[in-house]
């Protein structure tokens, strides 16, 4: 039998046996080793790396890498956390947080380098990595990938990759305003534009400054559009003020969604004494309907009317200004595929709807799946159309697209406040808890705060309530709170609260106004609420948190 022949067997026969099979272990270890690795380049051409793109922070951007003396992008396909871990350690830092696609900060220019990249995460080098091979891929640059890395460097970490260009970005802006009567309101639509600068806010010389520029910067703020401004008012202003230059010869064409895009040129030194004849650049914008200064009534009036007329909207999103993209055709609503879709095209809807520019592009459904009909495809604005309609697109085939590639959008809005004036309290979590409201100021000069009564409380106002804090959207909205009694307010200052849905705070639904009209003015029956990041958490269908006991007086 065999395991006798096995014991009979001779000791120069077992040396044969183990010969074989270690040259068998080690052919397949060689095999495992060599495999499918086409980019190992451990004795290649030094790689570099660096980060690029727009808006951005010192450690997130567009990822680029130097390779055959060429700068050039990776593709977003199959891209994951692990290969991000490695594109940071090259950069510096101990870590990646989260990747960005579908060239989040701006499409790069040159060679896309790399596609299909599959990083363990542990390896050493971006080269160690699976992928089809140096240069070898069918990507655009419309599908750049980023990344966003811990700001934590690597101990001992010399960067020799610096280029001193890339720290020259225009990160973060702002309007000043200097009309006194102009600051006590918001949103900002008339001032000085500003960039940060180190600890503080620098100029822009507005030498060569156009209406073009004007529309960027808006567009950046959350305005659809820029008007004229009295420039000599404000060169009598600003004559009195001490001023620091940062940036001139601003060159927009006015579709970018922001001006790092724009070609401009910085000061270099001391640059007190520039932009001879020139001032700081002063730009005045015009509010989108839902951000004028007006009464609820005309606004509801507003909003009516342009619905009617409507043939573009967002929904599935959690606050104003992002959601999936729904376009109105042989009047049924339907969706718009994402291939293609681009930041240029995303802000033509933004503006059209009374946004600003786009913040981001989304792919892939991430603001849920549509219903009925996908009515457009490879949709190509350049920008400066006036409607998504506008635009060249193609018509779907059955086998084009499906709901799973809708594509959404993120606009820039105004900042309103509104989170200022909303607070909850007692809690287990910052997504919970019984809903206060600043209405006014006590005798201190602070914010008075009080509660809400929960008669009539919903759904509806609780959706408003998460919106405004800017939690997302509603799980549940609660008439009783008693099991969240920690805070020392006790009063209510709000009742007969009734909200469509679609407000941006509180202040803007029904309510009893001054005359308050409570049944049950405890605060264990003031209002609450549960919100919820994602949509699907929404209506207690899948809820982060479990629901609150169900509130009963203690025997």
């Amino acid at each position: 039998t065999f395991p006798l022949c096995i014991w009979q067997c001779s000791a120069r026969a077992w040396q044969e046996l183990l010969a074989l099979l270690c040259s068998v272990w080690l052919w397949v270890g060689a095999a495992q080793r060599t495999g499918p690795t086409p980019t190992a380049q451990s004795q290649g051409p030094k790689l570099k790396f660096r980060l690029a793109g727009y808006p951005r922070k010192h450690n997130e951007g567009r990822i680029e890498v130097f390779y055959n003396e060429e700068w050039g992008t990776i593709c977003d396909d199959d891209f994951t956390l692990a290969n991000a871990h490695v594109l940071c350690r090259h950069l510096g830092f101990v870590a990646a947080t989260g990747w960005a696609h579908s060239a989040k900060y701006g499409k790069g220019v040159g060679r896309v380098w790399l596609d299909n990249v599959n990083c363990g995460g542990s390896e050493k080098s971006i080269a160690d990595c699976k992928s089809r091979g140096w240069g070898n891929s069918d990507c655009s640059h419309e599908e750049d990938a980023g990344v966003i890395c811990k700001d934590e460097r690597i101990l001992g970490y010399v960067d020799s990759n610096v280029i001193e260009a890339e720290q020259n970005q225009v990160e973060e802006l702002r309007l000043r305003p200097v009309v006194s009567g102009a600051r006590k309101w918001l949103p900002v639509t008339e001032g000085v534009v500003e960039v940060r600068y180190k600890e503080g806010w620098a100029q822009i010389c507005d030498e060569g400054w156009n209406h073009k520029n004007s529309r960027v910067v808006c567009g950046m703020m959350g305005f659809p559009a820029e008007k004229k401004i009295n420039r000599n008012f404000y060169k009598l202003y600003l004559e009195r003020q001490q001023l620091s230059y940062r940036l001139h010869s601003v060159a927009c064409t006015g579709n970018e969604v922001h001006i790092s895009m724009c070609p401009f040129e910085f000061y270099k030194g001391n640059a007190t004494a520039t932009c001879k004849g020139g001032m700081p650049a002063v730009v005045s914008c015009m509010p989108g309907p839902l951000f004028t200064t007006g009464s609820a009534p005309k606004k509801k009036q507003q909003r009516q009317q342009r619905q009617q007329g409507q043939r573009v909207r967002l929904k599935g999103g959690a606050k104003a200004g992002e959601g999936r993209v729904e376009v109105l055709k042989n009047s049924e609503w339907g969706t718009v595929c994402d291939d293609r879709w681009n930041l240029l095209t995303a802000s033509v809807v933004c503006r059209e709807l009374g946004f600003g520019s786009a913040k981001e592009a989304l792919t892939g459904a991430r603001m849920g799946q549509g219903m009925g009909p996908i009515h457009m495809n490879e949709v190509q604005c350049t920008g400066s159309e006036k409607s998504l309609w506008s635009c060249p697109y193609k018509n779907i085939t059955a086998e084009d697209c499906k709901h799973s590639e809708d594509a959404g959008l993120r606009c820039n809005i105004p900042y309103m406040g509104y989170e200022t004036t909303i607070r909850l309290s007692g809690g287990r979590s910052r997504f919970e808890g019984r809903v206060e409201v600043a209405l006014g100021t006590g005798s201190s000069g602070r914010p008075a705060w009080g509660l809400i009564c929960g008669d009539g409380w919903g759904t509806l106002e609780a959706m408003v309530a998460c919106r405004q804090l800017g939690l997302g959207f509603a799980n549940h909205g609660l008439q009783e709170t008693w099991y969240w009694d920690a805070s020392n307010v006790t009063e209510m200052v709000l009742s007969g609260v009734r909200c469509a849905g679609h407000e941006m705070a509180l202040s803007h639904c029904q309510h009893h106004g001054n005359s308050l009209n409570c049944k049950k003015t405890g605060t264990r029956f003031a209002a609450g609420v549960i919100c919820s990041e994602s949509e699907r958490g929404a209506g207690g269908s899948r809820s982060p948190w479990p629901p609150p006991p169900t509130p009963k007086l203690p025997t």
